[in-house]
């Protein structure tokens, strides 16, 4: 089901310190998912942050939450990415070495899940004062397209034909190529600027359930939708894992935190068949998050668990 990237990706998406990335050997499916960051929106280390070990070892350094979708069935691969986060630059160097184009910046399309400073600020760079694209499609329910033609700086990437705004309907799928298909569904989520939007990824052969952002499980069971259900649906379920735990963040009460805690998911998806547990792969974790860190004792409780945890540069094949 999913191809896991050997040492060489390893070490060319997480990198060494003083070099810069290598080429990815990846499993080369003819369609697939890359994972082009794992951590919520600051990313990890994230800022003011002075004492997280990530900012002496390059190892422990995670990106901004994002999903690059490859069909290398034609001579040249087409590539859309699911979010455009402040990390953006890096991630399409990493998409450049692993699915390569041979154009700049080489993308058919970007789908936005809603308008958090994490998911779709990266867009800044498509302007006149960096890359300078032009008609690169944004795919965006209409709340959040409505937000970017209404606001600086981002109306001045539409006005300037960087971007186009491709405006979905949730619920109906967007046709990409053959066998390819993004179906955009509302997910109760804060919702300051934009409606918030998960997806569901289907390919040639399998399909990805994408929810990096939801309040709870239990609200929408409430809006008549069961998780269970959806990830029943699918080969593969990446789900909102921002926080671990209550007591996570020092001397906060993080009860009424906007996030299914990892643990409470666990607890939740305990009785689903271990074949719908491995499906589950946790990501948008926080940079407090004890997922992030290789030895803590909380990654090993999830994969004992039957779970598994989002890594940068796996690829899940379509």
């Amino acid at each position: 089901m999913i191809g896991r990237v050997g040492a060489a990706l390893a070490s060319a998406l997480l990198g060494a310190c003083s070099s810069p990335p290598e080429a990815p050997n990846t499993t080369q499916c003819d369609v697939s998912l890359l994972v082009l960051g794992v951590a919520q929106d600051g990313g990890k280390p994230q800022l003011a942050n002075p004492d997280d070990p990530a900012w002496a070892d390059f190892s422990l350094r995670r990106l901004a939450t994002s999903l690059a979708l490859v069909d290398r069935r034609s001579e040249t691969p087409k590539r859309w990415l699911f979010e455009a986060t402040p990390d953006i630059k890096e991630q399409l160097q990493r998409l450049d070495k692993a699915a390569p184009t041979g154009s700049r910046p080489g993308l058919n399309g970007i789908f936005l899940t809603h308008a958090h400073i994490g998911h779709y600020t990266g867009l800044m760079l498509f302007g006149h004062e960096s890359v300078g694209s032009q008609n690169i499609s944004v795919y965006a329910l209409p709340q959040m397209a409505n937000f970017l033609t209404s606001n600086g700086p981002w109306s001045q990437l539409v006005h300037y034909h960087n971007i186009i705004l491709a405006i979905m309907e949730a619920d109906v799928a967007e046709a990409l190529t053959e066998g390819i298909r993004v179906t955009p569904f509302i997910v109760p989520h804060r919702q300051e600027f934009s409606e918030v939007a998960g997806y569901r990824i289907d390919g040639p052969a399998q399909s990805v359930l994408f929810i990096p952002d939801i309040d709870s499980w239990e609200d929408w069971d409430a809006a008549g939708t069961r998780i269970e259900e959806m990830i029943a649906s699918v080969d593969v379920a990446y789900l909102d894992a921002t926080f671990y735990a209550n007591g996570e963040i020092p001397g906060r009460d993080m009860s009424g935190f906007p996030h299914p805690f990892v643990s409470h998911s666990m607890q939740r998806f305990s009785d689903l068949a271990p074949e719908e547990k491995s499906k589950v792969r946790f990501i948008h974790m926080n940079h407090t998050n004890p997922l992030l860190t290789p030895t803590a004792h909380e990654r090993q409780d999830v994969t004992k668990a039957g779970f598994n945890i989002a890594e940068e540069g796996e690829e899940v094949c379509l």
